[in-house]
């Protein structure tokens, strides 16, 4: 069981630069997106062999998420049920026979933290709903989650530890996380590999100077420890600022 998530930045964009090619390609039993920035009815999309499902944001252009499967799920949910939180269609849970599949897209605490109080209700928020999903099922729960969450997973950790992504509130937020009980499954299979990332500023060359920030996750209930196979960052497909993060399960 191969899974698939990625930060598109703006699916018509990345529809422009080889999304399609990677989407036909890549194989995956299902494919998450986050920030897909549409409208309903804003894009002439099928994607053979898939299911698509989509939640949109009230806010025209902004954020957004999107999950493509190839078996039918038993049911599919759209948010966390809390009105707060669900106007921003960051959530999509598509349950299947052993477990549930989550895309998610977390909230950016802002370059000047001015979110960043709300970044930690959401997160307390998100941990009782994937918990509360658990008590039925296993969890498999993936997108851009927004924190780099120990020094390895940044370039530049000293510079950047005030900034939005790496706070100590935020940081924080992910130990509790992996502390009730997910597993950081790239962390769990690769421990000590540095140097590899899921994003990177469109600034200062960053991607060409690999100057990035692993944020992007598949995280999974500690159950399903021993079926974790393999977890990839694809970092040489192109299209936007994230790269693609793969799961394979048995």
């Amino acid at each position: 069981m191969r899974y698939i998530s990625w930060n598109v930045n703006g699916l018509r964009a990345c529809m422009t630069k080889g999304f399609m090619d990677f989407a036909t390609e890549c194989g995956a039993d299902a494919i998450m997106l986050q920030e897909i920035k549409l409208q309903e009815g804003q894009i002439d999309f099928t994607l053979p062999g898939y299911q698509l499902y989509w939640n949109y944001a009230e806010k025209a252009g902004y954020s957004g998420t999107a999950l493509f499967t190839k078996t039918e799920p038993l049911n599919v949910t759209r948010g966390m049920g809390i009105k707060e939180h669900d106007k921003e269609g960051r959530i999509i849970t598509a349950e299947f026979a052993d477990h549930y599949l989550i895309t998610c897209y977390t909230p950016n605490a802002r370059q000047d933290l001015s979110r960043l109080s709300y970044r930690m209700v959401w997160e307390d928020d998100f941990r009782g709903y994937l918990k509360g999903l658990e008590k039925k099922k296993p969890v498999v729960v993936c997108g851009d989650l927004n924190v780099a969450h120990e020094e390895i997973d940044l370039k530049n950790p000293k510079t950047n530890h005030h900034n939005a992504g790496f706070t100590d509130e935020e940081r924080g937020k992910m130990t509790d996380l992996l502390s009730a009980g997910f597993i950081d499954t790239f962390r769990y299979l690769y421990p000590d590999q540095a140097d590899i990332y899921s994003w990177w500023s469109y600034r200062f060359k960053a991607r060409e100077k690999n100057a990035g920030w692993r944020i992007d996750y598949f995280l999974v209930s500690e159950s399903l420890k021993d079926r974790i196979r393999e977890a990839r960052i694809h970092t040489e497909v192109f299209g936007s600022d994230h790269c693609p993060v793969e799961l394979e399960l048995s």
